[in-house]
């Protein structure tokens, strides 16, 4: 019985990658899709992979895979009379070479994104930090998607008039294809406050007693109600919104898509209400079912009541060759489609012509955002703090010149893990993808620059102002854990390592080992994901570490203020990220300091973190002729 749950496809049905150079998806025990009346494919948090994962054979399909595979799933329900629709959550730029390694930045990426047809779509928090990429969205992504962009807190002031308006129409009402269903879809952000000035995010709070809402949910003729939007399904935010909905539609059913916290996640409300979140960076494609809906009628569709019991079912699809083969029903020959084909050959020209597969350097082993704790050898945070920015930041001419610093960064800057072997100029960008240099502040009292990695990592009033204002310092799958501590793993766990013999395979499939992956646990039981993984550990990180500079070795532990008495000076400068400056002014005014952000100069004439990054690689990783070892 437990073996027929699941379906090991055939070995020899998947072809490679659409991308010459991703690797070949391994076979894995998979979960079959719940198909059903009403159906849906859910991405969020893209952040530019549109090539897939040139590392990772579990996430290596392309957006080309990705049209192709859509398009599949579309024929079926047209065949079968059920219906598909596409939703896609934000933050679809920052985070890749394609995006963040282009002049103007999103050259490639919104011809990439319009290929695939998507019903609903809205915007995320990186597409509103900087007015180039709001105002993207403005010129390309809302006329792309004309009628499906949905901005129901959103406002931009207008490139053309100078006039504040909603980025895109507030909301749509629209009927089915093929059963006939009316929905109604809403489309969010979070109370995001670090926009540029060129956007306005009302809260939604304020939104829901706005009398174009309230209009909205009077009407009674609904079979669905969808809110989609870039919000953790758990937020405050959204317990807003379906409290505000359940009060005008007491039966009506309420289907939620999330995003912003990277992770896969699936809430129930109430019998006839739920939530989907599926991950980041095209790891995941989130399925969604629903059966028991009403429908107000269609040409071939007769109306039909709303049955007394609602199913929703939720499966997370590895993106990769592999199970899109396996869920579509197609092979190697069969799957691609004309469009998918020209959209993966797009994107390798892009690659291509923005020299992405550039080799800086061998890494010599894998550093880990997450699934190591901090510190660790294998820390990407420990590795920072301990080699790249003490060599880096010591070339400056003050720190030449004797001077002495402490380097804080926020975790949050790094948002991806490294691997063992080739670190290209793709890597820089999935590693740290961010424009944003350093600036410091010249002789700090050391007494009070020692003191602020604590504020800004233990509880106290900075960090209660950081929550208040959904300012993000941390990974953002690392504040989801706040909310799910089920998510980490305790400190002591042992590390599941393959090739270390750590993991076991389950009865039914005990010749080979599981493959590390995501073992999800939700609302709905710990089934959800498509393919069969053996769990990978998972640990939190602090909102910010420190690196010293100019420091003997046997004060090592200044980052952590044990140093007083041992090379203590008097001041140093206090380096840091400059997307973090107000809160190091702020923990430096709470220690006494009277700093602005005005006293602060720019670090070796603004160098990003990105290319302290990169130098470090070059200079101690490159190889210059040679083959990374495997």
């Amino acid at each position: 019985m437990f073996a027929s749950s699941f379906a090991l496809a055939s070995l020899f049905g998947y072809a490679l990658s659409a991308q010459p150079s991703a690797p070949s998806p391994i076979a894995a025990p998979l979960r079959e899709l719940p198909w059903a009346q009403l159906n849906f494919l859910h991405t969020t948090d893209i952040h530019g992979w549109w090539g897939g994962h040139l590392q990772e054979p579990s996430y290596s399909a392309d957006w080309g895979d990705y049209i192709s595979f859509a398009k599949h799933l579309q024929d079926r329900a047209d065949d079968e009379g059920s219906d598909l629709l596409l939703i896609d959550t934000g933050d679809r730029v920052e985070g890749n070479g394609i995006y963040d390694g282009s002049d103007p930045k999103g050259k490639f990426t919104y011809d990439i994104a319009k290929e695939q047809r998507i019903d609903l779509i809205c915007s995320g928090n990186h597409e509103l930090y900087k007015r180039n990429s709001s105002e993207g969205e403005y010129y390309h992504t809302v006329p792309n998607f004309e009628g499906n962009y949905i901005a129901s807190n959103l406002d931009i002031y207008s490139p053309k008039t100078g006039k504040l308006e909603p980025l895109a129409q507030r909301y749509k009402k629209f009927t089915t294809k093929n059963q006939g269903i009316r929905i109604l879809a809403f489309g969010f952000i979070f109370d995001f406050t670090g926009n540029a000035n060129n956007t306005v995010v009302h809260t939604v709070d304020n939104t829901v007693k706005e009398e174009w809402f309230r209009e909205a949910l009077r009407d009674k003729d609904v079979d669905l109600i969808i809110v989609f939007g870039h919000v953790d399904i758990r937020s405050h935010e959204y317990a807003t919104l379906f409290s505000t909905i359940r009060s005008a539609h007491w039966d009506t059913p309420i289907q939620f898509f999330g995003g912003h916290t990277h992770i896969r996640d699936y809430k129930i409300f109430d019998a006839k209400s739920v939530a989907l979140e599926s991950g980041r960076y095209m790891e995941t494609i989130g399925f969604m079912s629903i059966d028991g809906l009403s429908t107000g009628g269609a040409m071939d569709h007769p109306t039909v009541p709303q049955k007394s019991k609602i199913t929703f079912s939720r499966r997370y699809i590895d993106n990769n060759l592999f199970s899109l083969h396996h869920h579509s029903g197609k092979d190697s020959k069969t799957f691609p489609t004309e469009l998918g084909l020209n959209v993966s050959s797009h994107i390798n020209e892009a690659r291509k012509s923005l020299n992405l597969g550039k080799r800086y350097g061998c890494a010599p082993h894998d550093l880990w955002v997450n699934r190591r704790p901090y510190p660790h050898e294998e820390s990407i945070f420990s590795w920072l703090e301990n080699e790249v920015l003490p060599d880096q930041i010591s070339q400056s001419s003050r720190m030449q010149d004797g001077n002495k610093a402490l380097v804080i960064t926020n975790t949050g800057g790094i948002r991806f893990d490294i691997f063992k072997g080739a670190f290209t100029r793709d890597t820089t960008f999935l590693v740290s993808p961010f424009t944003s240099g350093l600036h410091y502040l010249k002789s700090v009292p050391y007494k009070s620059a020692s003191r602020v990695l604590k504020l800004l990592n233990n509880e106290g009033p900075i960090l209660e102002l950081l929550s208040e204002q959904n300012v993000l310092l941390q990974p953002p799958q690392v504040l989801a854990a706040r909310t799910r501590p089920h998510l980490l793993s305790s400190p002591d766990s042992r590390f599941s390592d393959p090739q270390n013999g750590l993991v076991q395979s389950p009865l039914l499939y005990n010749t080979d080992p599981l493959i590390p992956g995501y073992t999800t646990k939700d609302d709905a039981g710990s089934d959800g994901d498509d393919t069969l993984h053996a769990s990978i550990p998972f640990y939190e990180v602090p909102n910010c570490i420190q690196a010293a500079v100019n420091f003997s070795p046997s004060s090592s532990s200044v980052q952590n203020s044990q140093a007083e008495g041992q090379d203590e000076p008097e001041a140093v400068d206090l380096i840091y990220n400059s997307f973090i400056e107000p809160w190091i002014i702020l923990a430096l005014k709470y220690l006494g300091e009277d700093y602005e952000a005005e006293d602060a100069e720019m670090f070796r004439e603004g160098i990003s973190f990105t290319e302290i990054i990169t130098a470090w690689v070059r200079g101690n990783w490159g190889i210059e002729g040679k083959t990374c070892p495997e």
